[in-house]
């Protein structure tokens, strides 16, 4: 049974929430509820699902006007996508004698045979030993030249020689060269044919290689051609077209088997109306990412996005605060002839991006001329300075300003949770999480180096005041080295991306200092945060 009854819901919304951006109500944490203590019953899933994993769920209502939820998972639990509770897959491809798994286990046998392959290659016990042979012969033969050459030496000197022993002696020099050419012919011949074998192992891995990647993509194609979503309009569009209408990609790998494409799947087969849909994590936070055991998530963007642009067509959905038009504007802290200081609100752009909203960098061509430029940026919902250089020339020197981490920053955040260190450092790489941006995520191998110093202000009623000062300047560092398990462990407060959503993020830029590109001189500005 996948339709769970809700007797909680009186009065049923009139939009659903957006599923890339919404705030979980009580009824949220309701049906969370529900879903953890079945989770809790589940002994045999524990140790896998408490490595980490997303649940989500679905509040609906059926033909007869009963509101209940619908739940699922992402992936697979214990290798396997149908599970009593939850909501089945979009497409089940995990039958054991299906296309899929029997194309699979082609691959894992190909994958065998190119480890088979790339061992060192033993060479042939009588081959080797005809090599050895040679070399020893051809060692031997070099002696016997040496030898002979002196002794040829040696006649030569003689003062009563002949011409036919001369002509001898050149003969026996000419036989013994030839002679040492056949022998390393011989071997080269010897050694070719262990180079033809090695050549034809090499040119059998390539052919295998070759028909692994065309046998995969293949097999991607089956499955996304496969997985045909439905919508709330009706329409039916498999996974290969809905991803190359939407940017004219390829479908990541793992599309379509997310919660929420399985949810609203499942609502529209039974004919449900989606009402409210909301994701969590349970477990440990994946390697280098930041997950919150419990925490509410909005729907990625990378695998989802394309998804449930088609899938909620129809529906009367909440907007998504970041892609409504919003007008704001900034206080100049600091004006001359070659640079400007402005204090930028939480919520807007520093420069502009896909949605409507309005961006410093706009507004500042317009009022302090069009070559006016961002020296640096700050997140959208980051407030505080920025600088800005009004020619090219000023924008460079400033540049090389921070690229050679001559400005200095502070920042004051308010964190949930209470830092135990009163002053540090944190340094933990950092890399875009490509599947889904713009989320960024720690990668010791790859990512690049961030670094932070931080001292503690004080701390009030479970809640650190704290002081970050960046000497790098990475996409997101101060949000995610506070919020990583390795880092402060305490994310920002309204950080919806590493934490959880507030009236805003309290992370503000609150000083910057830097040597003006003209005079000289140098200057600090300042901002109080204001909270």
């Amino acid at each position: 049974m996948f339709f769970h009854p809700l007797n909680t819901l009186t009065v049923k919304p009139l939009v659903m929430n957006n599923p890339f951006y919404y705030q979980p109500d009580d009824l949220c944490r309701e049906v969370q509820r529900e879903i953890v203590s079945y989770l809790e019953t589940k002994t045999d899933w524990r140790d896998e699902v408490s490595a980490g994993k997303m649940f989500g769920f679905l509040i609906v209502e059926d033909k007869n006007g009963a509101t209940g939820y619908l739940a699922a998972f992402s992936g697979q639990i214990q290798g396997a996508e149908i599970h009593d509770y939850f909501v089945p897959p979009v497409f089940d491809y995990l039958q054991e004698n299906g296309h899929f798994k029997t194309k699979e286990r082609e691959i894992v046998e190909i994958n065998r045979q190119i480890a088979v392959l790339e061992q060192p290659p033993v060479i042939d016990d009588e081959a080797s030993r005809n090599i050895d042979k040679i070399n020893q012969e051809i060692v031997e033969f070099k002696k016997l030249m040496q030898i002979s050459k002196a002794n040829r030496d040696s006649l030569r000197q003689k003062p009563d020689i002949t011409a036919d022993e001369l002509n001898r002696l050149i003969a026996e020099s000419q036989f013994q060269k030839a002679e040492l050419k056949r022998l390393k012919k011989r071997l080269d011949d010897a050694n070719r044919c262990v180079i033809d074998d090695l050549a034809k192992r090499n040119a059998e891995i390539q052919r295998l290689k070759d028909l692994r990647k065309q046998m995969s993509a293949d097999l991607q194609n089956y499955l996304f051609s496969n997985f045909v979503m439905l919508n709330a309009l009706g329409e039916q569009r498999n996974l290969l077209d809905i991803f190359n209408d939407f940017n004219g990609t390829i479908p990541p790998s793992g599309s379509g088997e997310c919660c929420a494409p399985k949810l609203l799947q499942y609502a529209y087969s039974q004919h449900y109306k989606p009402l409210q849909i909301a994701e969590f994590w349970w477990g440990e936070s994946p390697v280098g990412e930041v997950r919150r055991h419990l925490d509410f998530y909005p729907a990625c963007r990378g695998k989802c996005k394309p998804i449930l642009d088609f899938m909620l067509r129809g529906l009367s959905i909440a907007n998504n605060p970041l892609e409504i038009s919003v007008t704001q504007d900034f206080e100049t802290v600091f004006e001359d002839d070659y640079i400007a200081v402005v204090n930028k609100p939480a919520g807007m752009l520093s420069v502009k991006g896909k949605s409507n909203h309005i961006s410093v960098a706009e507004i500042a061509k317009k009022r302090f001329g069009e070559s006016s430029m961002l020296v640096h940026r700050l997140d959208m919902a980051t407030s505080g300075l920025i600088v800005i250089a009004k020619n090219l020339e000023i924008y460079k020197k400033l540049q090389r300003q921070f690229l050679n981490h001559e400005v200095r920053k502070v920042y004051y955040a308010v964190l949930h949770g209470e830092v135990k260190n009163p002053e540090g450092k944190i340094s933990l790489p950092l890399i875009a999480d490509i599947h889904d941006r713009p989320r960024q995520k720690v990668d010791y191998k790859h990512g690049k180096p961030a670094e932070t110093l931080y001292k503690v202000d004080k701390i009030i009623d479970g809640k650190t005041f704290i002081h970050l000062y960046p000497t790098t300047g990475r996409t997101h560092q101060l949000r995610v080295h506070c919020a990583y398990l390795h880092g402060l462990h305490c994310p920002i407060v309204g950080d919806e991306l590493y934490g959880n959503k507030s009236d805003r993020m309290y992370l503000h830029a609150q000083s910057i200092t830097l040597t003006h590109p003209v005079t000289g001189k140098e200057m600090t500005f300042e901002s109080k945060a204001g909270f």
